[in-house]
């Protein structure tokens, strides 16, 4: 491992970091968790949340900034 590649790792790393700080900040207002396909199943005290649509949504996101920032 040359210092080029430990250089790009923590660049992606600190923007991923930074990128996540963001959502958490703004969590309440961005839509994720409620998007149609998200499971929520609950009764009484026993609630269930399965985030499908919010899962699938981010896989896409950040499959496109990674392959924005791979080599290839």
């Amino acid at each position: 491992m040359n210092w080029m590649e430990v250089g790009r790792f923590l660049v992606v790393a600190g923007t991923v970091i930074l990128i996540l700080g963001f959502l958490f900040m703004v969590g309440d207002k961005l839509p994720f968790g409620k998007l149609p396909g998200d499971i929520h199943i609950g009764a009484g005290k026993f609630k269930v949340y399965i985030p499908v649509a919010t899962s699938i949504l981010l896989s896409v996101a950040l499959t496109l900034i990674l392959n924005f920032f791979s080599k290839r």
